[in-house]
């Protein structure tokens, strides 16, 4: 059996020093493994029952609002001023099933005047509002 005492100071290990690298490793992994399942976000949905009562069979019927470019509003084709259109939102509202809402907008309308017509749409309590678009893509 042969050992070294002393030697050559001019001899330096050359080899990595590959413990303090697994520690790391090990150290590294352990804290993913305990703050994983922290990270992880539930999104908290309400499904629907399964019921067996058959779907009803009253359709709601459709209301189509437009706003045209030059700011008037017509539902379902007549045009109305702001006042009879809260008065048509609120009896829409009342129904039951609610209609539902197609929105149709001009592309050279304002904004504010579209704006203006949702935030009617939606404080008058009514749910179902969709955006039609014609045919180039536009609302």
């Amino acid at each position: 059996m042969g050992m070294s005492v002393g030697g050559d100071e001019s001899e330096y290990n050359t080899t990595i020093n590959v413990v303090p690298l697994v520690d790391i490793m090990l150290v590294m992994i352990i804290i993913f493994i305990i703050t994983l399942p922290v990270m992880t976000h539930a999104v908290k949905i309400d499904l629907p029952r399964q019921t067996n009562d058959p779907p009803p069979l009253v359709l709601p019927e459709t209301v189509a609002i437009d706003v045209k470019y030059d700011g008037t509003v017509s539902w379902n084709g007549t045009p109305t001023s702001a006042l009879d259109l809260r008065s048509y939102i609120a009896d829409a509202a009342k129904k039951d099933p609610q209609p539902d809402i197609h929105v149709s907008v001009d592309r050279r309308a304002k904004y504010d005047n579209a704006a203006a017509v949702l935030f009617a749409v939606q404080r008058g309590g009514l749910k179902k509002i969709g955006f039609v678009a014609d045919e180039n893509g536009g609302l």
